[in-house]
C-alpha cells in the first residue's frame, strides 16, 4: 500500500548501480540510509527560496525511498523512525523546519501523519553541503514484519 502511494506520488523505483558507499543498509531490523542530496543547487536564505528548498527536501526523500527499495524490495511493512535534514544556509537563515518539511510531507502522505510516517527529526543549518546541493536528508526506517 505504501509502495503503490509512492508510485503514485512519482517516487522512481528502478534498479540502482552501487556506487563509492552504501545508500541504505540494514542492521537487524532498521534501514539505515547515506545522506542523498538534492539536485537543486544553491544556499537558503541567499539564493534559494524556502518554496525551492521544500522541493529540494522533497527530492531526496523520493531519493531515499528509491534507495531504501533497492536494500529492502519493497516500501510496504516500514515505520519511519528519524530525519536529519541539512541545510546549506546563509549565516541568519533560521527556516531549515520550513525546508524539511518537504522530506516529513512526502513520507506522512505516504506512510500516514498519524501512523508509520509519524517520525522524529532534526533540521540543522550547514555553512556548505557535497557539491553545493541546498539540502541533503539522511533516514532511518524500522521493518515491522521482522
Amino acid at each position: 500500500m505504501s509502495q503503490q502511494k509512492a508510485v503514485e506520488l512519482g517516487v522512481d523505483l528502478s534498479p540502482l548501480e552501487p556506487g563509492y558507499l552504501n545508500l541504505c543498509i540494514r542492521s537487524g531490523n532498521l534501514l539505515i540510509t547515506s545522506g542523498h542530496t538534492s539536485d537543486q543547487k544553491g544556499v537558503l536564505g541567499k539564493d534559494v527560496t524556502v518554496e525551492q528548498g521544500y522541493a529540494a527536501a522533497k527530492d531526496c526523500a523520493k531519493k531515499i525511498l528509491r534507495s531504501v527499495h533497492n536494500c529492502h524490495g519493497s516500501l510496504d511493512g516500514l515505520r519511519v523512525i528519524k530525519l536529519l535534514g541539512c541545510v546549506y544556509s546563509a549565516g541568519d537563515f533560521t527556516d531549515q523546519h520550513l525546508v524539511i518539511n518537504g522530506a516529513s510531507d512526502l513520507l506522512h502522505e505516504i506512510y500516514g501523519k498519524d501512523g508509520d510516517g509519524y517520525h522524529a527529526r532534526s533540521a540543522l543549518g550547514f555553512a556548505a553541503l557535497p557539491t553545493g546541493a541546498a539540502v541533503e536528508v539522511e533516514a532511518i526506517f524500522e521493518i515491522k514484519d521482522v
